[in-house]
C-alpha cells in the first residue's frame, strides 16, 4: 500500500495552517480593516465638491473637485485661518449650493477696501498670491467690522465673484461653513494640494 505523500500543512482542507497562508491571510484582513476605517473617516470628516462657478479661477477651476476636511470647523487648532479656502452653504432657507471662497477676515476684524486695496484693522493686507486688482470694494468701501463668528470672503477672480462685498452674500456666519478646501481630487491629471 502506497503511503500518503502529503504532508500534515500539505493536506486538503488544511491550505489555511500553513505560516505563509496565515500572513497572506492576516495581510488581507489588515487591509480591509484599513479601507474601511478610511472610509469610514472620509464619509464622517470628508466632503466632496465639485466647484461650479468661475470665482476661484485660476486657483480652481469650475468643474474641478476638491476634498473638504469638515473637522476644520469644528477644532479650534488650526481653526480657519487667513488665506484658507472655505466652502459654505448659500444664503437663503431654499439655497443649498455650495460655494468656495477664501477667507481674508477674521471673526472681530475691520474690513475695508478702497482703491483696489484691502485693509484689515487699518492696515494694508498683501495678499501672496498674484491676483487682479479689484476693481469694486462693494459694500467693504466704507468699512465693515465682522461679528465674533463671521468671517469676509473672496474670490481669486476679485473681478468676477460674488462674495463678502455684494449685500446679496455678506458676512459668511460660522455655522455656514462646511469647512476647509484642501485637495483638488478631480480630474485626476490635476490632483494637488491647495
Amino acid at each position: 500500500m502506497k503511503k500518503n505523500s502529503y504532508k500534515k500543512y500539505d493536506a486538503p482542507g488544511k491550505w489555511y495552517g500553513t505560516r505563509k497562508s496565515r500572513r497572506i491571510l492576516r495581510l488581507i484582513a489588515e487591509i480591509a480593516i484599513a479601507l474601511a476605517l478610511a472610509f469610514l473617516f472620509a464619509q464622517s470628516f470628508c466632503a466632496q465638491v465639485t466647484i461650479q462657478e468661475s470665482s476661484m479661477d485660476p486657483t480652481i477651476a469650475t468643474g474641478e473637485s476638491v476634498l473638504v476636511d469638515r473637522l476644520a470647523r469644528i477644532l479650534p487648532l488650526p481653526g480657519i485661518r487667513r488665506g484658507d479656502l472655505i466652502v459654505y452653504r448659500g444664503t437663503g432657507m431654499t439655497d443649498t449650493s455650495l460655494h468656495v471662497k477664501r477667507v481674508i477676515g477674521l471673526p472681530g476684524e475691520k474690513i475695508e477696501i478702497r482703491n483696489g486695496q484691502i485693509r484689515i484693522n487699518d492696515t494694508v493686507y498683501n495678499d501672496v498670491r498674484e491676483l487682479p486688482e479689484m476693481v469694486s470694494g462693494g459694500i467693504a468701501e466704507g468699512g465693515i467690522n465682522l461679528a465674533k463668528d463671521e468671517y469676509f470672503v473672496l474670490g481669486d477672480n476679485r473681478n468676477n465673484s460674488e462674495d463678502s462685498r455684494h449685500s446679496e452674500i455678506g458676512n459668511i456666519r460660522k455655522d455656514r461653513i462646511l469647512g476647509k478646501a484642501w485637495l483638488v481630487i478631480l480630474p485626476f491629471s490635476k490632483i494637488r494640494f491647495l
